[in-house]
């Protein structure tokens, strides 16, 4: 295995969802914070946050502000998971296990691995865009291919590759956001950059809702990337560099993509708004966002890699995976992405919108249980034994308490999601604001948290969880 000369961790990373032991530990709790923002200075942030004033009419300033209030709030619960990661040192989804027990976790790690190839798909045809409109003789199916194959190369090689990439990231896409922002700014090209669109509270709160998603939608592995971390690092270290580095990169890339658009002709695609009002700088401006795709795509593969393998050792339990094993699971989700990604690249806005708004729904309510277990019930002691046997060990195949409070969290939603499938009626008397996560996430927390507490079976699951945790 090869290895850095600066320290003894592996290359190319040999663990895949089992427990990180302490010797395998390594890293600065300040690479979180390059990881998440070098990773969010990217097109995809950039054409979601467009959406304000694109499709919710929004003007400049009530763009920012719904942007910046949604993603505060949205990278709260984001960087709470991200905390969880140096305590426990395993992946995010199989820690579900211990929640909703080693089946009933199974539904939830399908929706996770679902919504990372919907990234990873959506992000390999804006890499496609990118390099077409750096080189006008490369067309997009072909740009997508090379986005999908450097994305893949980074997801095999793993984690610790990943973070040495996103440390180079954030000062090259840092300086290069903000030039762009400078040029943008003395070379507006439209009399209505201040007064085009206005105040609405539905898209208002859309654009709320869009930003909190966006953060939220990390929280299914976000910890994968802190779970080497010595587990002597605080929590409240943890959880501030990933919060800032999240909220911060996110933030940028939604209002640059704001700014451009409203800087340009009404009617460009998002990344042609953003080629014309760079001007001069736009095929630089390019090449960095390419590069940040493919870097940042890594993540997508790599968590979806993780779900997948999640899903085959639930049954396959004597199966040990390793990282061969990884490489191959990626080579075959990578093929596939670049087939549907070629097939939806003329609307991958719209895909993309759709899927995460649909996929959220049932998410949500997930955070909120895993939050709620393991910093206000469990307090970070687990049985990590258990999560990793085929019956569940003292967690059991299924936790009615989690189950039932994750089927109520969905059904709540109802009457206020706005999705491509159903539109709720609170929903669409409000001109179609999505206001769904937040009234998942406030009935979910306190009734997981009610409904764990008065069961004595799951007490004395946690006095075990407890006793494993200390021996």
């Amino acid at each position: 295995m090869a290895t850095s000369a600066s320290t003894s961790a592996p290359l190319i990373e040999k663990h895949t969802i089992g427990y990180v032991p302490p010797e395998d530990r390594h890293g600065k709790v300040r690479d979180l914070f390059t990881l998440w923002f070098g990773g969010n200075i990217a097109p995809l942030p950039i054409v979601t946050g467009a959406l304000g004033v694109q499709l919710f009419h929004l003007n400049l300033v009530w763009g920012i502000v719904a942007i910046l209030v949604g993603h505060l709030v949205g990278g709260v619960l984001m960087a709470l998971h991200s905390a969880q990661g140096p305590q426990m040192g395993i992946p995010q989804m199989i820690q579900s296990r211990a929640q909703f027990g080693s089946l009933g976790a199974l539904l939830v790690v399908l929706i996770a691995g679902v919504m990372y190839i919907g990234f990873f798909a959506s992000n390999i045809v804006l890499a496609g865009k990118s390099l077409h409109g750096v080189v006008d003789s490369v067309p997009v199916p072909v740009g997508i291919v090379i986005g999908a194959l450097g994305s893949g190369i980074i997801g095999i090689i793993g984690y610790r590759f990943i973070h040495v990439l996103n440390r180079i990231g954030t000062w090259v896409l840092g300086i290069g956001i903000v030039v762009g922002f400078g040029y943008i700014l003395t070379h507006i090209q439209t009399d209505d950059f201040l007064t085009r669109g206005s105040f609405n509270l539905s898209g208002w709160l859309a654009t709320v809702s869009l930003a909190a998603l966006w953060q939220i939608a990390f929280a299914p592995y976000v910890s994968d990337y802190s779970r080497y971390l010595p587990a002597n690092v605080p929590v409240a270290a943890t959880f501030w560099t990933t919060y800032l580095g999240s909220a911060l990169g996110s933030s940028l890339s939604f209002v640059f993509g704001a700014v451009a658009v409203l800087a340009t002709p009404v009617g460009l695609d998002t990344m042609d708004a953003v080629k014309l009002a760079t001007g001069a700088i736009g095929p630089l401006m390019l090449v960095l966002f390419l590069l940040s795709v493919i870097s940042h795509n890594a993540l997508n593969l790599y968590g979806a890699v993780l779900s997948l393998i999640t899903l085959v050792q639930t049954f396959a339990y004597r199966w040990i995976p390793t990282a061969k094993s990884r490489a191959v699971i990626s080579i075959i989700v990578l093929l596939a992405c670049c087939f549907a990604a070629v097939g939806a690249s003329a609307d991958f806005i719209g895909h993309f919108v759709d899927m995460v708004l649909v996929l959220l729904v049932v998410l949500v309510p997930w955070t909120a249980i895993n939050l709620i277990d393991f910093y206000a019930i469990h307090k970070g002691q687990y049985d990590i034994g258990s999560i990793f046997q085929v019956d569940g060990g003292i967690y059991g195949r299924y936790n009615p308490q989690a189950l039932l409070a994750y089927a109520i969290g969905i059904a709540v939603q109802i009457p206020f999601m706005n999705t491509p499938l159903y539109v709720g009626p609170v929903s669409a008397h409000i001109n179609g604001a999505d206001l769904s996560w937040l009234v998942g996430l406030l009935v979910t927390s306190p009734l997981y948290f009610w409904l764990a507490t008065r069961d004595s079976a799951y007490r004395r699951r946690l006095t075990c969880g407890k006793l494993a945790n200390n021996l």
